[in-house]
């Protein structure tokens, strides 16, 4: 990684060993029932996270709803998680939006403490390779936080443009290319959604480590899925993708926006005070959320884990 500073070396190393012992943490955003920010409740959820050993966690990212959060609020959701992981994990926080907007976030995040910022994927417009590289360069350029740059919708990066990436498009093909060309240090994993569907496949084309929203609710079984896929245990993996995973994902492919109000209803399942997700996202119906507590009970029953009831 020649040419990176003596701090992003390290920041990128303890991601590295992060990557190796455990999931990539995605917790959601609390809101109290009228829809502010619930920091008291945020706290609790993510102390009872952590002791769930997460490798990193990735606060105020999709998961935890940063498109939903005005300033103020991201800087208290990242300070709070700064301060709850108390250097014990890596804190990559989520910026976003154009160049201008997510250097305010970075800047933010920056004063709050966290050790990296995950880039999200622009609004709305279609833009050239050139525009993504320099993006990333007018961001980086006015902070000293290292970037995790995310490919999902719009956006696909060569691996020239990049120190970081994050995956999030599951093309396997284009991938296994960009790890082949990427130059040696590049980190790579994978952060599709439910990306744990995806994991055999991607840890075949040399990128192991992943991002898991089912953490944000269900860390026994994120966990149990986790060490079954690096230990080998295809046979655990293959159950937990059948019985578990697959109809999870089916559920979530139902209705856009599923893929964190399904998170963040199933964290209500279990008891979490996380509140509702913000419009635009909706909430699950009485239909959806009684097909989700039977999915959540088949899975935490694979790992001999129970829900409390609510």
């Amino acid at each position: 990684m020649a040419g990176l500073s003596v701090e992003t070396e390290d920041v990128a190393q303890r991601l590295r060993e992060a990557m190796k012992g455990g999931v990539l943490s995605f917790p959601v955003t609390s809101f109290a029932p009228d829809g502010e920010l619930d920091l008291a409740a945020y706290r609790a959820y993510l102390t009872a996270q952590f002791d769930t050993s997460p490798g990193a966690v990735f606060p105020a990212c999709g998961t935890g709803e940063f498109s939903g959060l005005d300033e103020d609020e991201y800087r208290a959701v990242v300070a709070t998680t700064v301060e709850v992981a108390d250097g014990r994990l890596p804190v990559v926080a989520g910026t976003g939006y154009g160049w201008a907007q997510a250097l305010r976030f970075a800047r933010i995040a920056e004063q709050a403490g966290a050790d990296a910022l995950l880039v999200m994927p622009h609004y709305l417009v279609e833009v050239s390779q050139d525009g993504l590289v320099e993006q990333l360069r007018r961001i980086a350029g006015g902070t000293r936080l290292p970037l995790i740059a995310y490919q999902r919708g719009p956006v696909t990066f060569t691996p020239e443009g990049l120190r970081r990436l994050k995956d999030g498009h599951s093309d396997l093909d284009r991938l296994q290319r960009l790890t082949l060309a990427a130059p040696d240090g590049f980190l790579f994993f994978n952060g599709a959604a439910t990306a744990e569907i995806q994991a055999r496949a991607y840890a075949t084309v040399g990128v192991p480590a992943y991002s898991s929203a089912v953490h944000a609710f269900a860390p026994e079984i994120a966990n149990t899925f986790f060490h079954a896929l690096r230990d080998g245990d295809d046979a655990a993996v293959h159950k937990l993708l059948r019985d578990f995973y697959v109809p999870f994902v089916e559920l979530r492919d139902r209705v856009p926006g599923y893929a964190v109000a399904l998170v963040k209803a199933a964290a209500r399942l279990r008891g979490l005070a996380v509140g509702p997700v913000r419009a635009p996202l909706t909430d699950p119906g009485p239909a959806d959320l009684a097909e989700l507590a039977k999915i959540l009970d088949d899975g935490l029953n694979l790992v001999g884990a129970v829900r409390q009831r609510v």
